[in-house]
């Protein structure tokens, strides 16, 4: 396992250093928000409460998205799939890489099955099939938000690392929200001179 066991609560993963601002600097137009149907932000990325209960506080390693069971999960950033599991606290998860960034997806429904070919995570009731080392684009459908691993609720935990270090989301979803507006009044001017 490369990328899933550490991510949801393990206190030794190192928290990167990048800056908002070196975030923000980055080209942002092309990336997909990561869920349809997206509710509410239901767990940000640092410390919080056990969500099992009692006075223990843990460090929660991405962001969770609370979204309806069965609700389509995007492709952020197009890359490859370097990892498919079902076997952790992440339940049926998958992984992309996208140059120096990784991003997870946790929680899905489906499972992990193996051929002559690889590994796969297969959703069959969702239509979804993605195998380890595929090249996927952004915004393409990658799973549906389910309740597998450790979980209270339906939602997908959404997990990014930069150079081998988690990163908030929240600041990276700004970033692109930003970006993109800005894009898209840059495009408006063009069009009207």
């Amino acid at each position: 396992m490369l990328a899933i066991n550490a991510g949801e609560t393990d206190p030794q993963q190192p928290v990167s250093q990048v800056s908002p601002n070196e975030i923000a600097a980055s080209e942002w137009y092309g990336a997909s928000f990561p869920v349809e149907d997206f509710q509410a932000y239901t767990s940000p990325f640092g410390y919080r409460s056990s969500p099992e209960g009692g006075y223990s506080t843990e460090f929660h390693y991405g962001l969770d998205m609370a979204a309806p069971e069965g609700s389509y999960i995007r492709n952020w950033w197009s890359g490859k799939v370097i990892e498919v599991s079902d076997d952790s606290n992440c339940g049926t998860s998958v992984v992309v890489e996208s140059g120096a960034w990784m991003h997870i997806y946790c929680h899905m429904r489906g499972h992990v099955e193996k051929d002559s070919k690889g590994r796969y995570m297969i959703d069959r009731e969702g239509g979804i099939q993605i195998w380890e080392g595929q090249d996927l684009p952004a915004g393409a459908r990658i799973g549906r938000v389910g309740m597998t691993g450790r979980t209270t609720g339906p939602h997908l935990h959404w997990g990014l690392k930069f150079n081998e270090n988690w990163v908030d989301p929240a600041l990276v979803l700004r970033a692109m929200y930003i970006g993109q507006q800005a894009a898209s009044r840059s495009a408006e001017e063009s069009a009207q001179n």
